[in-house]
């Protein structure tokens, strides 16, 4: 399993509010679940945010940023963030926090 163990570490104390993560390994990665539905995870250096498709092409417009592509096809929705965009706390935690933003969204019942 390839990912930065440090990098990890930074996403749990991002996302220490938030009880109702787990983790999976997934991608060659660490993946951290919310509800079951994958908010963010661990690549090598990278970070992997999912950010839907309403929120694709804003993040792909951000630093950094570049579409995930780890099969050679990239992944509508999902992002890699390179070390330079995770630098510092507060980046990452922007970060981690569109991807909790999306996967809440998917937790929400459906309207009748």
């Amino acid at each position: 399993m390839a990912y930065n163990k440090e990098l990890a570490a930074r996403v749990r104390t991002a996302l220490v509010d938030s009880s109702a993560i787990t983790e999976k390994k997934m991608f060659g990665g660490l993946s951290f679940l919310l509800g079951g539905k994958m908010c963010c995870g661990v690549i090598d250096d990278n970070l992997v945010v999912r950010v839907g498709p309403d929120g694709y092409e804003d993040a792909l417009a951000q630093p950094n940023a570049r579409p995930m592509d780890f099969t050679g096809r990239p992944m509508a929705g999902w992002v890699y963030v390179a070390p330079e965009g995770h630098l510092n706390d507060e980046s990452l935690a922007g970060w981690v926090m569109r991807g909790l933003d999306f996967a809440a969204s998917l937790q929400r019942p459906a309207r009748k």
